[in-house]
């Protein structure tokens, strides 16, 4: 605290400053850097926040289901957790609340263990939803935010889309009227020929909804077609008398606040089973949230932290989990929603968040009508957005190596369902292995000289050499212990090939690392052309590289007279040279 009695605001420290002895009050609560809100943003924010509100209603209800978990869960995970989310967040404008992606993983993670909707499953919910919101605040504190980056985007397109597909196929049963939670997505129960009137009743409210939902976003793209939906769906149950007709319907709600509590006993062995699944769920509900951020910071020129935005998404989690719900995400198409219709801060989330409320004091008589296959219709609209088959093509053209991860974490997780998270470790194991690979082959090519002046690819540019008796080398990678033995190799190799070789030149510019083992080849390969009476050259040594190599004593070695700055200075003095004898030899036979 200063003398005059303010704190301090260091915005990149930690929350506490050892040698000052000063607390960042700011980094702390992140809620303070908010601007103060004017009469006509707050007007906007109003507007923007209601229109998001009732949006979110419905889809609470609905990926609570789809989660598993009773309805009225759903309206507590989109309340309290949003606002905890929003005020320990970086991006002011990110709806965090209950989404398909999360909730399909809380299922996937739990359905071995307990059955769907029971006490039981509550129990393991909520747990999940501390463990993983733990995890997330400990990596944001921590300032490990970029660990989640270990999900790389093939993993996430493979997974989204198999997790879309297997949302969408486990909301048929509910659409169709035929059983609820199957235990695998595929041997759902029901009358396939033999209707009954409620059968038929629930295929008909399911059916109509859904072909209403397409149709609004088809024609009228701007309508609220969910909230639409929902009013006529709730209206036309009341009057059919759905749910005495046989109808599955959601059914009277606890009306009120949820009373916040400490989670429910479960045996141990239930939390050694729930680690695994709430590290996956953090880092993929994280790298869901982190491309929301992204897409919002580039369409309003917002500024955010990944490891604040860990630390608000954590925090939303616990939430939730004290609020007896199940664990929360950030929700890009209700963010979009909120920029669209003319959000301006963060106080539009706020007003959301008070919609939820209110419909916890008031709306639980008009909900309970609800039918379950109107909510399953509202289920499987959005997530089919998040098919895009056509991005496994766009990876093989970039990458055939992602395009093959994309496509085995595809189908692994469709395989393993509803253990999704085998596919992700499929898609990161696969992904690793790959990085590796790559990493020791690294391009190394024999340069001449261009008609530029620069040093290109022999072979590509059909060059000559750079000068008789000259082999240049370029290596585009660091040396270190996975590339240092294919340099020694290229080398050796084209030695072998061309006993006229009695200099080598290493172009450095591409090698930005150099470890010990990198030192230990270049030192080995030194001792075997000095023997060989063979000279070695370096040119454009990046500083990094250059430290590395003095501290080894490489640069006194090789001398400061065989140490070039620039290619063209390596060029113009090795093109002067005289001929060394080597360079008429006969080239050995093979």
């Amino acid at each position: 605290m200063q003398p005059d009695g303010k704190l301090v605001a260091q915005p990149r420290s930690n929350g506490f400053d050892i040698e000052s002895h000063t607390i960042d009050i700011k980094r702390l609560f992140p809620f303070l850097r908010w601007q103060r809100p004017s009469a006509l943003s707050l007007r906007r924010d109003a507007w923007a926040g209601t229109s998001v509100g009732l949006v979110l209603i419905p889809q609470a209800l609905a990926y609570a289901t789809l989660a598993g978990m009773p309805p009225a869960t759903g309206l507590y995970a989109a309340m309290l957790p949003s606002v905890i989310g929003l005020l320990w967040g970086s991006s002011v404008l990110l709806a965090v609340g209950p989404v398909a992606l999360t909730s399909i993983l809380v299922f996937g993670s739990l359905s071995s263990m307990a059955t769907p909707g029971s006490d039981q499953w509550v129990a393991l919910a909520i747990w999940l939803a501390l463990y993983s919101g733990a995890i997330q605040f400990l990596l944001g504190a921590f300032q490990l935010g970029k660990i989640s980056h270990l999900v790389s985007q093939p993993v996430i397109v493979g997974f989204i889309n198999a997790a879309s597909v297997i949302i969408i196929l486990s909301q048929v049963p509910g659409l169709l009227g035929l059983s609820f939670y199957p235990s695998n997505i595929f041997s759902a129960s029901g009358p396939p020929f033999g209707a009954t009137p409620a059968w038929v009743l629930t295929t008909a409210f399911g059916g109509m909804s859904l072909a209403l939902l397409i149709a609004l976003r088809r024609f009228v793209p701007r309508a609220p077609g969910m909230l639409i939906v929902t009013i006529l769906g709730i209206a036309c149950s009341w009057a059919l008398g759905y749910a005495g007709r046989g109808g599955a319907v959601v059914g009277k709600l606890p009306q009120g606040l949820p009373a916040l509590s400490l989670p429910p006993a479960i045996p141990l062995s239930s939390h050694e089973d729930l680690w695994l699944a709430a590290l996956i769920l953090a880092l993929i509900s994280f790298t869901e949230a982190m491309s929301s951020c992204r897409i919002l910071s580039r369409k309003t020129n917002e500024r955010w932290d990944e490891n604040q935005e860990l630390i608000g998404q954590g925090l939303a989690k616990v939430a939730s989990g004290l609020s007896g719900a199940f664990p929360v995400s950030g929700s890009f198409s209700r963010s979009a929603l909120n920029i669209y219709a003319g959000a301006t801060s963060a106080w539009s989330s706020l007003f959301a968040a008070a919609c939820v409320l209110l419909s916890l004091l008031f709306l639980t008589d008009f909900i309970s009508y609800l039918p379950y296959s109107v909510l399953a219709a509202m289920i499987i609209v959005p997530v089919s957005n998040l098919l895009d088959f056509g991005a496994f093509r766009r990876l093989f053209r970039i990458s055939r190596d992602d395009g093959v991860v994309a496509l085995v974490t595809f189908i692994v997780t469709l395989s393993f369902s509803p253990r999704l998270h085998f596919g992700v470790f499929a898609g990161v194991g696969l992904t690793m292995v790959s990085f590796l690979y790559r990493r020791t082959h690294p391009r190394i090519v024999e340069v001449g000289q261009h008609e530029d002046g620069t040093l290109r690819d022999r072979s590509r540019f059909n060059l000559p050499p750079l000068a008789p008796g000259v082999l240049a080398v370029r290596m585009d990678s660091a040396l270190n212990f996975l590339t240092s033995a294919t340099l020694e190799r290229f080398i050796n190799e084209r030695r072998a090939a061309d006993g006229a070789i009695s200099r080598v030149l290493i172009c450095a510019s591409g090698i930005n690392d150099l470890d010990a083992t990198g030192v230990e080849a270049l030192q080995s390969l030194l001792r075997s052309l000095q023997a060989e009476g063979v000279d070695l050259y370096f040119t454009a040594v990046k500083k990094q590289v250059w430290d590395v190599m003095e501290r080894a004593g490489i640069v006194a070695d090789v001398g400061a007279a065989r140490l070039f700055a620039t290619d063209r200075e390596a060029i113009a003095t090795l093109a002067s040279m005289p001929v060394s004898p080597l360079a008429f030899a006969e080239p050995p036979f093979s």
